[in-house]
């Protein structure tokens, strides 16, 4: 399935300067592939997430259609007087597991999701898209991630998304304090499911909810769950649920 995707140009004297203080990652690793990054709120959680891919006079921002508008806003809010410009760009994203073709990128967040090329047209191999992400736990937005999202209960690391020696960011205050923490109390985890459920069903113990279920590819799927709360025996609706990570 062929993602709805925006791409956003970013041009301009300061590009390079304005992106650096504004995201999760380090704009040197775009220079010369892609890098997955994020844009955050002051507070830390998610305003967007994407793909940086550098070329010699702009910077592309691969993001969600339906989150396009809002990250458009937030950049052009942080621009100042910086000598930048932004545009929507006239690209399409194509994507595969197979052979990648001519001028194909990897994607950064793990080896199995393949490549990601960026020209006149929109393209799909037919992968499994929702199995690759549940077998391998990468989320994903409007599925997994939306606004209340923090960045490290997302696995953001783990998918090369944040770059804790890169200095500071938007939101990077909230990222590092929770880095530092002794371990994180929530997050997304592998989970197997036995019977019927649906993504977005509440996963409970003890009659407690205990997190979500998301994208779901046979009987594995995506959850989000309370370490604290969850236990060996969890539920989401009629289906028993077992955590695998």
């Amino acid at each position: 399935m062929t993602q709805d995707r925006s791409i956003i140009a970013v041009t301009g004297a300061d590009r390079e300067e304005f992106l650096q203080g504004l995201v999760t990652n380090d704009i040197a690793r775009a220079k010369d592939g892609l890098a997955y990054a994020a844009l955050l709120t002051p507070q830390g959680k998610l305003i967007a997430d994407f793909f940086l891919k550098g070329e010699s006079d702009r910077f592309l921002i691969d993001v969600a259609a339906e989150v396009a508008p809002q990250l458009f806003q937030r950049l052009s809010m942080y621009k100042l007087r910086a000598d930048v410009a932004l545009a929507e760009a006239d690209l399409k994203v194509s994507r595969g597991t197979g052979p990648a073709p001519d001028g194909a990128l990897p994607d950064p967040r793990h080896t199995a999701l393949g490549w990601r090329l960026y020209g006149a047209q929109a393209g799909d191999d037919g992968s499994d898209w929702t199995a690759l992400r549940v077998e391998h736990l990468i989320p994903e937005w409007g599925h997994e991630l939306g606004p209340e999202s923090y960045i490290l209960e997302a696995g953001f690391e783990r998918m090369n998304g944040v770059d804790f020696r890169k200095g500071c960011y938007v939101g990077q205050e909230v990222t590092a304090r929770m880095k530092h923490k002794t371990e994180l109390r929530k997050g997304f985890v592998r989970v197997a499911v036995e019977g019927p459920a649906e993504p977005g069903t509440e996963i409970t113990s003890s009659e407690k909810v205990v997190g979500t279920l998301h994208s779901r590819a046979g009987d594995r799927a995506i959850a989000w769950l309370r370490f604290d709360r969850a236990s060996e025996e969890m539920q989401a609706g009629a289906a028993r649920v077992a955590r695998l990570d």
